[in-house]
């Protein structure tokens, strides 16, 4: 086994967008090209369940974002490619953490005073709405990734508070009963392309202002020619650290694309043709990518095989490490 062992989750919740792409997808499947490091990645599921209530889009969202992952080029050989709700052992770790982590470490939880917040300003009760799935989110995310010792957990800032909290988990369960986890180290990295989306605020679901992944051609260009931009005419000089049109084409751009792409700018080229180039350039990434998704989705028994062929890969870890926690904690056979 290498020292060095990475686990990223992908909520069931939504469409995958150019945002997700280049800001998980691509870079986490680059990463698993490392041989130096096990990496491990799951379709959480069961985090879909804290927001999303719709059945039917819990299930065509897993769909698709696994589609997804194969499609780009994950390497399921090499890589760990599982669904959260397929290792059981899981949510019997999350109620093993449960029972050692203090409601005030909960009560601290970014997601959940944000929503006490809103209930305030909104002169509701502070815990209207709130359910135990968002109140208890830290303590599954705790046996993700405790589940299989992970070393490092690439994240976002806003989600690095939840592996602080995963540390104190872990070291308070160590202490009470012995050394069974790695603490493990927030990955954080700024370099990672936040893209902003159609009016340029994030591209987010939840601002309504996304690119689909896997839009046809001729529904990718129209979108693309949706991005907003400002009133200058051709042959007016723009600024290019101004423009989310070019923030989404330097996502995708190699460096010596980029220089051209200043140049065109100061020389005053026309939004219409950044934006066709946009087009362009985002469409020659994605065509065979999308070809290969378009017959995944086609064929889900095959996604299917790969989930549960990882769900077993993953096994081999978590049933050994579950029974040693029971033995720790006292659950045991009697004879």
């Amino acid at each position: 086994m290498s020292n060095r062992r990475s686990l990223t989750g992908i909520t069931t919740s939504g469409t995958p967008h150019l945002g997700n792409y280049v800001g998980a997808i691509k870079p986490a499947i680059t990463a698993s090209r490392d041989a130096a490091t096990e990496s491990y990645y799951f379709l959480a599921d069961y985090h879909a369940l804290v927001k999303c209530g719709e059945a039917a889009r819990l299930h065509q969202s897993t769909l698709e974002i696994a589609a997804s992952w194969l499609a780009l080029g994950l390497d399921t050989e090499t890589a760990v490619f599982y669904r959260q709700s397929d290792i059981p052992e899981i949510p019997e770790l999350t109620w093993l953490l449960t029972c050692m982590t203090a409601k005030g470490l909960m009560n601290r939880s970014h997601a959940y005073k944000a929503a006490v917040q809103a209930n305030d300003e909104a002169g509701e009760d502070p815990d209207f709405g709130i359910n135990m799935g968002l109140f208890n989110y830290p303590v599954l995310m705790s046996a993700d990734i405790l589940m299989f010792n992970a070393t490092h957990v690439p994240v976002g800032r806003d989600q690095a508070q939840h592996l602080e909290m995963t540390r104190d988990i872990a070291q308070r369960f160590n202490h009470h009963y012995g050394e069974h986890f790695v603490l493990p180290e927030a990955v954080i990295d700024d370099q990672v392309a936040t893209l902003p989306g159609l009016d340029g605020r994030k591209m987010s679901k939840s601002y309504d202002n996304t690119i689909p992944l896997w839009l046809p051609e001729k529904k990718l260009r129209k979108q693309i020619m949706r991005i907003v931009t400002n009133s200058q005419e051709p042959g007016e000089p723009k600024d290019p650290d101004s423009a989310n049109v070019f923030s989404i084409y330097a996502a995708f751009a190699s460096e010596q694309q980029r220089l051209a792409m200043r140049q065109a700018f100061a020389d005053g080229i026309a939004w219409g043709e950044v934006k066709q180039q946009l087009f362009e350039l985002i469409n020659s990434e994605l065509a065979e990518p999308r070809q290969r998704y378009q017959d995944l989705i086609a064929n889900p028994a095959t996604i299917e095989a790969e989930l549960l062929a990882g769900a077993e890969k993953a096994r081999e870890y978590s049933i050994p490490l579950i029974r040693r926690l029971r033995d720790a904690v006292g659950i045991r056979p009697l004879a």
